[in-house]
């Protein structure tokens, strides 16, 4: 059955009309990123039907316990995409180094790098889970990439997206101009478009951290969270509501949806948890197309130059309002030198 909805090839194509530029190798290397979508969005949707549970015995370059469906899900994304002409490599986060096309392949002119199943560790449980991509230009087409070619910073993006195989399987995606929502429909097999120009809410009264790390944050963070906490009796003077599905796209989505802000800082025990260039900077890209704000609590996410191809960051976005002053509250903090036993507890608490 057709629909009245512009497909994503047909919203791509009126948007070139809209926004003249060289954007028709980026919508066909977009298209190939949708099918790859689809083609997670079934499996995932079989589950123990098809034998797709439960861990694959492995880890990952980042020492993670892979899930099935993590492997299966990064072979779709390189097999839908590596034919093209249009890439000259791919990173993931579930591969070591950049993703070498085979012999005999064309070489085109950009990037992909991916996550290709976000919140794995969700699956068994039936909770939302995603994949996140990011494209930017090959700094020179024709040889195999390098990582060095990788690792520009996030406002070098020329498209970012993700899609978050829930209820049902929606994309978001940004190529610059605004952020636009895509649903499956599953009986036409393609996405359709159901929101444009999608907003982030300037404030909001919801923010979702991992608050067992309470004991690790720096002062601005627990700061934050403690005023937060203390509801109308507090600084803030309302109450807010407290969110956490372990899955980045899961909660970026919510945020797109209808506002928020999330939490995953750097800490005494580690330099960030989530990842710069496939997480971090699409997410980023797609937050401040929408409005919102997207920063490491220093500075801003995307003017980060990136040093290594799995490099750990820092990272906070959502409403503007409420990002501005947890960076607020950093600068108010001087930058702490935390001594690797005692960092940021209770009485131990190193100083500067």
């Amino acid at each position: 059955m057709l629909t009245e909805r512009p497909t994503l090839t047909q919203f791509l194509t009126e948007d070139r009309r809209r926004h003249p530029g060289p954007r028709a190798e980026i919508d066909a290397l977009i298209g190939d990123v949708a099918l790859a979508c689809k083609a997670i969005s079934r499996r995932i949707a079989s589950g123990a039907l098809s034998g797709v549970l439960g861990a694959a015995g492995a880890t990952n370059v980042h020492g993670e316990q892979q899930q099935k469906l993590d492997v299966l899900a990064n072979d779709i994304f390189l097999r839908s995409t590596e034919r093209s002409g249009l890439l000259a490599g791919m990173a993931s986060e579930e591969l070591e180094a950049p993703y070498q096309l085979p012999a005999g392949y064309t070489r085109g002119n950009y990037l992909l790098v991916f996550d290709p199943l976000d919140g794995s560790s969700n699956i068994d449980v039936n909770v939302s889970v995603g994949s996140i991509f990011s494209i930017l230009r090959a700094p020179v087409s024709g040889p195999d990439a390098q990582v060095s070619d990788f690792l520009q910073p996030g406002t070098e993006q020329v498209a970012a997206g993700f899609a978050i195989y829930g209820p049902s399987t929606i994309l978001m995606l940004t190529v610059g101009n605004g952020v636009h929502a895509f649903t499956l429909d599953s009986e036409l097999g393609e996405f359709v478009l159901t929101r444009s120009d999608v907003t982030v809410p300037e404030a909001t009264a919801e923010f979702a951290i991992n608050t067992s790390n309470h004991r690790f944050w720096e002062p601005a963070v627990q700061r934050y969270v403690d005023e937060c906490l203390a509801g109308t009796t507090g600084p803030r003077g309302k109450d807010f509501n407290m969110r956490w599905v372990a899955s980045l796209v899961a909660e970026a989505h919510r945020i797109l949806t209808r506002g928020g802000v999330f939490l995953y800082p750097r800490d005494a025990k580690q330099n960030g948890r989530l990842r710069l260039l496939y997480e971090a900077n699409p997410i980023a890209f797609l937050i401040e197309q929408a409005g919102g704000r997207a920063t490491t609590g220093r500075e801003r996410v995307l003017e980060v130059a990136p040093q290594d191809l799995h490099q750990r960051i820092g990272f906070v976005f959502g409403s503007r309002e409420e990002v501005e002053r947890i960076e607020r509250y950093h600068r108010d903090e001087p930058e702490q030198q935390t001594h690797p036993l005692y960092a940021f507890r209770g009485l131990y608490r190193a100083t500067a």
